[in-house]
């Protein structure tokens, strides 16, 4: 028996259809608004080739980003800070203050305006590996989880996260465009991308 339905519900039901968005779909958003990112803010990227062969900087006046193979990150060291970095082995705690916007959505979150708002992020070292979790501050409030997603630890392996000395030290600070798949729960839940500017720096001296 062949069931009839109205026009109406068959548009409907059509218009249902076509408004469903695959993993596909949104990745492909994802790529178009990392693209324009890029393309709007006249960012210039570089490989991992040319970034080493730099000494693992990116030329801020020529606005270079590293596109990182491993993770599809975008990376832009503004400054590599002073100090040292986390050494092999090494648990410590960081001072981190960050701006983030999301590529698709109107969502902002920062610490960045109060001398006095900052979170602290404890982070440990094994090898090339850093796993990290924010212990106070803006991140927990804002996604009521500790956890630091993986993205937000790339620039660790080539900035030193020491405290200024001098006049003319100054701490690490960088730019970085990260993928959902390195993001936090909401740019995974969603498949967003998100813009970042992020300053680390140690809690103590050595």
């Amino acid at each position: 028996m062949m069931l009839l339905l109205p026009l109406s519900l068959l548009l409907g039901i059509f218009t249902s259809c076509n408004d469903y968005e695959t993993y596909g779909d949104k990745k492909e958003k994802e790529r178009k608004a990392i693209r324009q990112l890029l393309n709007d803010s006249a960012f210039v990227v570089i490989t991992e080739q040319q970034f080493h062969a730099q000494g693992n900087t990116t030329n801020v006046d020529k606005r270079e980003f590293v596109y990182l193979e491993n993770n599809g990150v975008y990376m832009q060291i503004m400054s590599q800070g002073c100090g040292t970095p986390l050494q092999d082995g090494e648990t410590s705690d960081l001072l981190v203050r960050f701006f983030e916007r999301c590529l698709l959505d109107t969502m902002y979150v920062y610490n960045i305006t109060n001398p006095y708002d900052v979170d602290v992020m404890n982070v440990s070292r094994s090898g090339n590996t850093f796993t990290a979790s924010f212990t106070s501050g803006a991140w927990i409030s804002t996604y009521n989880s500790g956890t630091v997603p993986a993205g937000f630890l790339a620039p660790l392996s080539y900035i030193n996260v020491g405290r200024p000395r001098t006049e003319d030290d100054q701490i690490a600070k960088v730019r970085l465009i990260v993928p959902h798949s390195q993001g936090h729960s909401v740019a995974s839940s969603y498949v967003y991308p998100y813009y970042y500017e992020i300053t680390f720096m140690r809690k103590t001296d050595l």
